[in-house]
Formats: C-alpha cells, structure tokens, sequence
C-alpha cells in the first residue's frame, strides 16, 4: 500500500528559537496575535519560537529559521511523518527543528538551506512542497 502524499506549506515568516533559563515567566516580547508562537517548559528550560523580530538582541537565540507546515490535520494514528521528512533532509546535511502540535507538525530549516530543503523535500514522490 502507497504511503498517502504529504504537502507541506512554507510559512512566510522568518522565526527564532529563543532560549530563557528554567522556571522563567512568559517574556511580555511574546504576541499570541502573531501567526506562529509556541512556548515549551520543562525543568531545564523555556524555549520560544515566534518571529524572529519579537525576540530582543540579548535574548539567547537561534534566528534566521524557515518552517514548513505538513497540511491536516494528521492523525494521532499515523505513523514515521518525521520521518519521512527527517530522513532526507539529514542525508543531504540539513538540520531541523521539528515541532508538533495537536492537528500536526512543523519542520523548520536554516535560512540558508531554505531552497536546498525546497529541493529535498520536492524530490520526494511522497512530499509536495
């Protein structure tokens, strides 16, 4: 049985992976208005992606990403979408930042290998970019 295709949309925002010390408040920089923010804690950390341009010049930061929304929403039942988009990317050398939420997932490159990424994922048969 053929794997469904996936699609993936390119979100047109330029976003940054932010980093504060465990056990920090929400930073007030954070616009839930914004289109792309999402916030995880654990005992070690707090980590912020949003857009690159919320994020103060002080703020321990990753920017310069890219993300690619996989279309759903996915079921909790399917099985290997990282994977399926993981796996090729880091054949080719690219790294990610992957990110799921309830209805799907989030995979976001470097900038830099945006149209590398673009070229990757379009040679998948299974991927639609």
């Amino acid at each position: 049985m053929a794997e469904a295709r996936l699609i993936l949309s390119l979100l047109p925002e330029t976003l940054a992976v932010a980093r504060l010390p465990a056990g920090s408040p929400l930073p007030g920089w954070i616009d839930w208005a914004d289109p792309f923010v999402t916030v995880s804690r654990t005992s070690d950390e707090m980590s912020v992606v949003c857009l690159e341009a919320r994020v103060p010049a002080e703020t321990q930061a990753e920017r310069g990403w890219r993300g690619f929304k996989v279309e759903g929403p996915l079921d909790f039942a399917l099985t290997g979408i990282l994977a399926r988009l993981a796996a090729p990317l880091a054949e080719a050398g690219i790294s990610i930042f992957a990110i799921s939420t309830y209805d799907t997932d989030y995979l976001l490159v470097r900038t830099g290998d945006l149209d590398a990424a673009i070229a990757v994922l379009q040679r998948e048969n299974t991927v639609r970019v």
